[in-house]
């Protein structure tokens, strides 16, 4: 594993990932670091990396992290290695602004991506073909995965231990951090509300989310949604598109699947009682959407993540 590094660099995010995967097991993870121009990296904090590895590091990671990026363009040379490395199969990891790189690389197009929540309209005006989500804590398409602010960069960090590894591990490296190995919810609760008179922006819909994410066991008609934020149906649909890029519907849906993951992986609890907990009225009802979403049953999914070891990433 390489992280990308540039001036002025992210000290929390790379120390973020870094200690994630340090927990992680050396044996499992050879974590190092890398920059367009080897020597002093200057950090965020004031003081300087030294990085003695320029971009021919990225050649031999199984995956390529990039702790965050600045608001300067992302220059040819770094969206070509990016793309070099994405193409020979390793995994493109960008936490909180890094997800700039993986856009400009043209990773994201077409795809969903989690960044800093109030990054997130910028990432969207910079990069249209881009499905910016401002609500979720992180995105993983398996090939290329996203995070959202700061905090959110140990949740999709401890996801790919996860997925790497298995939720047992994971555990261990997260009580290791003193940290939940699993957090509910969405990053806009976290955003600053607009000021008066400005518009609103993609927070607007913060308080219903929050809402929303703690009656997941609960069935939630559209009209419903609208009646707590206080709006039309037609205008909360409109709201959902506009700063989401999905439908109340489908939002509330993908919420419910994630929570079905989180306790295929964490517990032993029979598909039928999941069902109930995440508002899927019926095993049936789950099994067909988790299928849907996923390509696979919940059965094969917890063998999957409950199953010991996995493959090393470098």
């Amino acid at each position: 594993m390489v992280a990308l590094l540039a001036a002025p660099q992210s000290a929390f995010l790379l120390g973020c990932a870094a200690e994630v995967f340090r927990e992680g097991g050396a044996e499992r993870y050879a974590f190092g670091v890398a920059a367009e121009r080897p020597g002093a990296v200057r950090s965020e904090a004031g003081y300087e990396l030294l990085v003695t590895a320029g971009l021919e590091a990225l050649e031999g990671a199984d995956t390529v992290l990039v702790p965050g990026w600045g608001a300067g363009e992302v220059p040819e040379a770094v969206c070509a290695a990016v793309r070099r490395a994405h193409g020979r199969g390793a995994r493109i990891v960008g936490l909180c602004s890094g997800a700039f790189v993986l856009a400009a690389a043209g990773l994201l197009d077409g795809r969903r991506s989690a960044t800093h929540w109030a990054r997130a309209g910028e990432l969207a005006v910079r990069h249209p073909r881009v499905r910016v989500d401002p609500a979720v804590l992180y995105v993983d398409h398996g090939d290329v995965a996203t995070s959202a602010g700061s905090a959110a960069a140990v949740d999709l960090c401890l996801h790919l231990v996860r997925t790497d590894h298995g939720a047992a591990h994971a555990l261990r490296v997260a009580r290791k951090l003193v940290m939940p190995p699993h957090r509910e919810g969405c990053q806009l609760q976290y955003a600053e509300l607009p000021g008066e008179g400005e518009r609103p922006v993609a927070d607007s819909l913060a308080p219903l989310l929050e809402w929303l994410s703690g009656r997941l066991d609960q069935p939630v008609s559209v009209a419903e949604m609208a009646l707590r934020a206080q709006l039309s149906p037609r205008t909360l649909t409109r709201r959902f598109t506009e700063q989401l890029g999905l439908s109340p519907g489908r939002w509330l849906l993908d919420r419910r699947l994630a929570a079905t993951r989180a306790l295929l992986e964490e517990t032993d609890l029979p598909v039928e009682t999941i069902a109930h907990r995440v508002g899927l009225s019926s095993a049936v009802n789950l099994r067909r959407r988790f299928h849907e979403a996923l390509r696979t049953t919940p059965a094969a999914y917890r063998r999957a993540f409950r199953a010991a070891g996995g493959p090393d990433r470098n």
